[in-house]
């Protein structure tokens, strides 16, 4: 056992062999290709297909975009060290002048105290730039993971949406249709599935979001994974109610 791996047992060279310590992307994205061609085996005119179709494309993209972000974005990381760098130069050429040039007199302690005020200003303000430099590939992965997790909250409502007319009720009694009620022509079996494969695209949907959990060290990134994990999962609760309740009366 190296230093390394004694200090951080838990990092990905220690992992590299375990099977089962992180989610993989191919087999995620082969079940939904896979609930892809089972909905549309038993429900070809659906729009719940035409959702999972763009959802398996935006999974495609999405796991594509985290695996991206767990490498270096090397020019962005360039400039910024070579900005860094430079403020650095400039600070070190500022205490040289202020070496070479200071004297021991009341006129050169006099210029002191005043051109220490001003340093100080400045060292805050290259403070904040130098903050900002370092920064700035991180908000830039953040800010390309947000987008994509954004989209994955969008499935999951439309989702939501689509299942909000496949009321039970109706199939255990009969209820008067008005004008506006929705077409409601399926079967039992069928409205069991339907509402089965409903709940399969929130879990995948979260699995998805989960890979930027998995390859991404930032906390807003994470309070979204975990938002997006908690909207699914609520969701697929409401779901499952509605399941429980034809197992039930059947």
């Amino acid at each position: 056992m190296t230093i390394w791996q004694w200090i951080y047992p838990f990092s990905r060279s220690s992992a590299k062999n375990e099977a089962f310590s992180e989610l993989r992307a191919k087999p995620i994205l082969s079940t939904i290709e896979r609930l892809s061609h089972r909905i549309e085996e038993r429900f070809p005119d659906a729009g719940l297909l035409r959702v999972c179709n763009e959802f398996y494309d935006l999974a495609r993209r999405s796991e594509s975009l985290a695996r991206r972000l767990t490498y270096p974005i090397w020019p962005v990381r360039i400039i910024a060290i070579l900005a860094a760098l430079l403020l650095f130069g400039l600070v070190a050429f500022a205490l040289y002048q202020l070496a070479t040039h200071f004297n021991f007199t009341s006129e050169g302690l006099s210029d002191l105290l005043q051109t220490t005020e001003s340093a100080v200003n400045e060292l805050i303000f290259l403070a904040l730039a130098f903050y900002f430099l370092t920064s700035l590939e991180s908000r830039i992965k953040r800010g390309a993971a947000l987008k994509a997790l954004h989209q994955l909250r969008s499935i999951a409502h439309i989702v939501d949406m689509h299942q909000l007319t496949k009321d039970p009720s109706h199939q255990l009694v009969k209820i008067s249709d008005t004008e506006s009620s929705p077409k409601r022509a399926l079967t039992r079996e069928q409205l069991t599935r339907y509402l089965d494969y409903c709940t399969e695209i929130l879990s995948l949907n979260a699995k998805i979001a989960a890979l930027f959990a998995q390859h991404v060290d930032d906390p807003v990134v994470l309070d979204a994974v975990k938002d997006l994990e908690s909207l699914s999962q609520g969701l697929s609760a409401k779901i499952w109610q509605k399941i429980m309740i034809l197992d039930l009366s059947e």
